[in-house]
């Protein structure tokens, strides 16, 4: 089998790492535990952690033992790695709740069966720490004057930087630690933001075990515009098929930036690299092709060869005008309803979606309307003219319920 380390590399997921040829020859010798921590900030991972996922995924299939770390613990404070302000201050309660959604997001991509992986959380043996000992043992390792000088640090410095935070980076440091007394772990993995974080646990573990351990950042996910991938005007784009439908998900990939498509099918896929290559190579109208592929992938990876299929079908139909069996069902109206305007709670109810404008106005209420992807927020909305593109308007009731209407 190939080294995992040079699939990572030619795929380009490898930013920076520590004694890099000592670290390729140890993942092509032996199988290795490694570890990323997911501080559970929000109720469903991101196309962003996504990235940090397929590592794993990778690493896992050529033998290796990944540990997938729930930051229970150092949620309680927040990372300030580029931060301009200080995190919001979540309870107990709602990050236990966070935590409960990432792991079962994170058993759909990852097989823990047999100890081929492991999740543990840090709020095991962060949250009943004695802080004296605390910073008497592992506190005295790190120096605050190169703390200071980190960018994690010296761009809060001037909007204010709270002790609280400034601990962070040592509770990180001890997870990597903790990870190998428990489970010999010898690599941490992260973004490239979290580059100093790494250090600093990677440096206390050869300081207190005398022993060779490893860290290793890949490049966090942008767009050629510069933008954080999977993040739009609209909002996040979230794993969790409840916040963000598959349809959804696979029109952001069937739209992507031409710029970006051989990169993210190289990073988000499995697909062979001469296959990325040449899909990549495609130009002009033929780089549609390689957009489809690359949205059915990745749709496919999070929620199902299925959903996938589904989704393209009906992008398909969205983009053909198709009418056949299986595709978006469609409603002609007259022009002049739209040139007056019509309330959406009796649109919907002329089209047959809601039985009584209460349901109207709760589905709305609830997020669960949505017209050309733009979720509707008020109940009051009125449908004119120039809410249509092309003679056309795509409503979408609740994950899975379409209907086109045309002019």
């Amino acid at each position: 089998m190939r080294n995992v380390y040079d699939v990572l590399l030619e795929r380009g997921y490898i930013d920076q790492v520590t004694f890099e040829d000592e670290l390729r020859e140890l993942l092509g010798n032996e199988s290795v535990t490694f570890y990323i921590g997911f501080d559970a900030t929000a109720d469903s991972l991101t196309l962003g952690h996504f990235l940090q996922i397929m590592t794993m995924m990778h690493m896992q299939r050529a033998g290796h033992r990944p540990i997938a770390l729930l930051g229970g613990g150092t949620t309680m404070i927040g990372d300030p790695s580029g931060r301009t302000d200080m995190r919001r201050v979540m309870t107990k309660e709602f990050i236990n709740y966070n935590a409960s959604k990432f792991k079962t997001q994170l058993e759909r991509f990852l097989d823990f069966s047999e100890g081929k992986a492991i999740m543990e959380n840090n709020a095991n043996w962060l949250l009943d720490l004695n802080y004296l000992e605390f910073m008497r043992n592992i506190g005295v390792h790190f120096s605050v004057n190169r703390m200071l000088t980190l960018d994690s640090y010296k761009n809060r410095l001037e909007q204010g930087l709270t002790f609280f935070e400034f601990g962070y980076m040592l509770l990180q440091s001890y997870d990597f630690l903790e990870l190998y007394r428990r489970h010999n772990c010898k690599i941490q993995l992260g973004g490239s933001d979290q580059w100093s974080n790494i250090l600093g646990g990677y440096e206390l573990v050869r300081k207190l075990e005398q022993d060779k351990v490893y860290a290793m950042t890949f490049k966090l996910l942008t767009t050629a515009a510069g933008t954080k991938m999977g993040k739009t005007e609209k909002g996040t784009i979230w794993l969790d098929a409840e916040k963000t439908p598959p349809y959804e998900l696979y029109q952001y990939l069937r739209n992507v930036d031409d710029r970006d498509v051989e990169e993210f099918l190289a990073l988000l896929t499995f697909l062979p690299m001469e296959e990325v290559r040449r899909l990549g190579a495609l130009k002009d109208a033929e780089i549609n092709t390689a957009k489809e592929v690359l949205a059915f992938e990745v749709t496919k990876i999070i929620h199902s060869e299925e959903e996938a299929t589904k989704a393209q079908q009906a992008s398909r139909a969205l983009f053909s005008g198709a009418q056949e069996k299986g595709s978006i069902p469609y409603t002609d109206m007259d022009k002049t309803i739209f040139e007056k305007g019509i309330g959406i709670v009796d649109l919907l109810k002329d089209l047959g979606l809601i039985k009584s404008n209460s349901e109207g106005r709760r589905l709305i209420q609830q997020g669960g309307i949505t017209i050309d992807d733009e979720k509707i927020e008020n109940t009051d909305k009125v449908v004119s003219l120039d809410d249509f593109q092309d003679g056309k308007i795509l409503i979408r009731k609740g994950k899975k319920v379409y209907h086109q209407v045309r002019i």
